[in-house]
């Protein structure tokens, strides 16, 4: 009996793998771009998808004969481990890539249901692996019994083999959904320090590769008739051999006529000539630069494609070399983002018409501290960052020979703004109005006012900055 299931598993198995292998010889765009979507590097995607057809072609035949059988059973199940693998990774990192398992005639997100679908597959190699080492054909009654010691050996191995590949996999998809609940957590809290005004760079982690920001960019020859408009250069470095790229390139011509009147996109084509005029047409690109032997390429110590760099208008390396769709489109983003808002009220503004109570009683209105400057410093005795300045602050009051003043600003409970000790005047600012109305996003945070009651700076913001302003010019004096 087990040799009839053995033999039946073979050809489900040789069955799904020469549909897979010729589906994906009939689609290869779509396998380089599979292949390179599911994570292998830039210079492997070509040949991984060029040799995985036949790879799957060729286990198919091994299975069908009996001479050849432990071989393709051990090879298929090889192949479903390392594509389970695969679907596994990309599922805890939270992406879904396009499966393309049988090219064109069935393409699917790959999931939950891509990962159990292989898990059946690799169950079913398992059991042909053991029929192909049990060779004898037996009756369903007696086949136990005439078992030989080696031959019942091997059986025993792969029913053990069978249960630790299924305790595993069960162990596997169990971390999996583990990692992807941490994951999750940790996106909803980074977007609860967004919402609080610390943003974390999704570009810090990235690799340095390339030449160093701020040096001279090589080829300036070449170079220069695309930066005579004066905007920044992004060169992006492609191959009509790697998948990613073409799967790129419609996005690059897009970007070249959406971004045109602030920066220039060049594409540096590692092919033959013939291969950029194709890809000119189909695409309509402009800017595309002959990179056949690799000269740009090498100049600017890229490490694979698709790739990109920027280069500003004066000529020089103006970030790392990116690698990879995404890292390239960050780098985009950086390149036409407009320059960051500086916060508060823009320097000369006239100061808010407030009237805050002070702690030790009474109204206050912003325009009583005209005739003099008087630095505001936005509190709160809750905030972490305020205590860790708190002892500064305390020995800036201290200091009362100058013609400055320092005023508390503070938000929190009355109580606890008295226990802070503060000896210069406090203002009690319990719904942070105050705060919203200068463009103070949270504390520690101040600005100077000058004598003539007008906004005299930026808002500094964190304890570093909202010293450094406090001890610039004159000393502070308090009230």
């Amino acid at each position: 009996m087990i040799a009839s299931l053995a033999l039946a598993a073979r050809a489900i198995l040789s069955a799904v793998l020469a549909t897979a292998g010729v589906a994906k010889l009939a689609d290869r765009s779509g396998t380089r771009e599979a292949v390179g979507a599911f994570g292998a590097p830039a210079v492997l995607a070509g040949p991984l998808a060029l040799l995985l057809p036949p790879a799957e072609l060729a286990v198919a035949v091994l299975l069908l004969p009996a001479s050849t059988a432990v071989a393709g059973a051990a090879a298929a199940l090889a192949l479903l481990l390392v594509f389970t693998a695969a679907i596994g990774v990309n599922l805890a990192r939270g992406r879904a890539p396009d499966c393309h398992c049988f090219g064109q005639l069935h393409s699917s997100p790959a999931g939950w249901k891509t990962l159990a679908r292989n898990g059946v597959l690799a169950a079913v190699a398992v059991l042909a692996l053991v029929g192909g080492l049990v060779r004898e054909r037996l009756s369903a009654l007696a086949w136990v019994g005439r078992l030989g010691d080696t031959v019942a050996l091997a059986l025993a191995a792969g029913v053990a083999f069978a249960a630790l590949l299924a305790l595993g996999a069960f162990a596997f998809i169990t971390l999996v959904r583990s990692y992807w609940r941490v994951l999750v957590r940790l996106e909803r809290v980074e977007q609860l320090l967004a919402a609080d005004g610390y943003e974390l760079d999704a570009s810090a982690d990235e690799p340095e590769h390339g030449l160093e920001p701020g040096t001279p960019a090589p080829a300036p020859e070449r170079l220069a008739p695309l930066l005579e408009a004066g905007h920044p250069l992004l060169i992006a470095f492609t191959s009509p051999r790697c998948g990613p790229c073409q799967a790129l390139l419609p996005r690059i011509a897009s970007w070249q006529r959406i971004h045109a009147g602030k920066l220039t996109i060049a594409v540096a084509v590692a092919g033959t000539a013939q291969e950029r005029d194709a890809e000119v047409s189909e695409f309509e690109l402009a800017n595309v630069l002959d990179d056949e032997q690799l000269e740009l390429y090498n100049a600017f110590a890229a490490s694979g494609t698709p790739g990109a760099v920027l280069v500003s208008a004066d000529g020089e390396i103006a970030s790392w070399v990116a690698t990879g769709s995404d890292a390239i489109e960050r780098l985009l983003a950086r390149a036409v983002a407009p320059p960051p808002a500086e916060p508060g009220l823009p320097v000369g503004a006239e100061a808010p018409e407030l009237e805050l109570p002070s702690l030790d009683g009474g109204d206050i209105a912003l325009a009583d501290l005209a005739g003099r400057e008087a630095l505001l410093l936005f509190w709160n005795p809750s905030c972490g960052f305020c205590r860790s300045m708190h002892d500064d602050v305390l020995a800036l009051e201290r200091s009362t020979n100058g013609d400055r003043r320092l005023v508390v600003v503070s938000s929190g409970d009355a109580a606890a703004v008295r226990d802070e000790g503060f000896s210069s005047l406090v203002l009690l600012d319990e719904g942070y109005a105050a705060g919203r109305a200068f463009g103070a996003t949270g504390t520690p945070m101040a600005v100077l006012l000058g004598a003539d009651g007008r906004v005299a700076s930026r808002v500094a913001g964190g304890a570093e900055s909202v010293l450094a302003l406090a001890r610039s010019g004159a000393v502070l004096q308090t009230v």
